[in-house]
């Protein structure tokens, strides 16, 4: 009997068959911190099959930032003043000036340019997740609102069927989704190593806000597009308002992400001082972070989007039944 169940697990795992599922049983789905727990233990092990499912998303920046490091380095100046401070020592040099070299007088290493070959790797590997990266979120997100749903879940066949349902649109969301999450990321990076004047400051503290608000509108973004025929602009327009309807919501989820994350690096902390060293925790992230921290924002933003997007709509129905019955 139990290898038959697990034969049967497995095989429900690799079904393609959408037609196949069976009615999901009723229960109480109000969106509260226990049903979560519940659900995420009922969920685990599938949420594990999905996160190898999204490994896809993070490989390629991996494998990127492999081939980058690996360059030929040069040694650089780690701040401005190096070029004035090394140019007054040379002229003369006191202990003043000697001091100042030691302090800010430090380089680093850079990768410099060691063949055209690796940049045409970096290059394929980035527009290969860049076309790709709308239709994987797609098709996680499908899954992970059927499991914030309650709903029985088809891997492989809910994957794949949400894919080609959003097949144009979802592409395009990626494409600018990618170009947000780099713009915000490298401006950040940018105006954190500039010299601190007044209009860095501003910039600097801009582009964090706009990050963190992207950020939360990134947890109703394919919801919504999985949910609705609706077009990008409404999209981006309904997450931005959704940001602030579902403030505490946000809250939550960030403080789960943020929990989860730290669990993480307490696992790395513990495990770096066995005999095994650093690659179990190295590991384990890959073998549930994405789908758990996924599955935290899509079970924090759906019920915003239930609340006034779907509720709304089938109480008008409702409505409007009960009226054509009367007559």
């Amino acid at each position: 009997m139990t290898n038959k169940n697990n034969q049967s697990r497995l095989f429900r795992f690799f079904d393609f068959n959408r037609d196949n599922r069976i009615d999901a049983i009723e229960e109480d789905t109000t969106p509260t911190i226990k049903r979560y727990f519940k659900l995420l233990g009922r969920k685990f092990w599938k949420l594990i099959s999905l996160n190898i499912m999204m490994l896809p998303m993070v490989l390629p920046l991996l494998l990127c930032f492999y081939l980058y490091i690996s360059m030929d380095t040069t040694p650089t100046q780690n701040t401005p003043l190096f070029s004035q401070l090394y140019g007054a020592n040379l002229i003369d040099s006191t202990p003043a000036s000697t001091i100042l070299l030691d302090i800010f007088g430090g380089q680093k290493n850079i990768p410099v340019y060691s063949g055209t070959g690796t940049y045409i790797a970096i290059g394929v590997l980035i527009a290969l997740l860049v076309i790709t990266f709308g239709w994987q979120n797609v098709g996680a997100t499908y899954i992970l609102r059927s499991m914030v749903r309650g709903e029985p879940v088809f891997m492989f066949s809910d994957y794949f069927y949400a894919v080609k349902r959003n097949l144009k649109q979802g592409f395009f969301m990626g494409v600018i989704d990618a170009l947000a999450i780099f713009l915000l990321v490298f401006d950040f990076l940018y105006f954190s190593s500039m010299a601190s004047t007044f209009w860095t400051d501003i910039c600097y503290f801009a582009i964090l806000a706009l990050a963190i608000l992207y950020f939360f509108m990134r947890f109703y973004l394919y919801l919504m597009l999985v949910t609705f025929d609706l077009p990008l602009r409404k999209l981006f327009k309904n997450a931005l308002i959704f940001t602030v309807l579902g403030f505490k919501r946000n809250i939550m989820a960030v403080i789960g992400i943020v929990v989860i994350t730290a669990l993480n690096v307490v696992l790395f902390a513990l495990f770096a001082v066995t005999p095994l060293g650093i690659a179990i925790p190295l590991i384990l992230p890959f073998l549930y972070y994405l789908a758990v921290t996924s599955f935290t924002s899509a079970y924090a933003a759906y019920p915003i989007i239930d609340r006034y997007m779907i509720e709304p709509y089938k109480n008008t129905n409702d409505e409007e039944y009960e009226e054509s019955e009367e007559i």
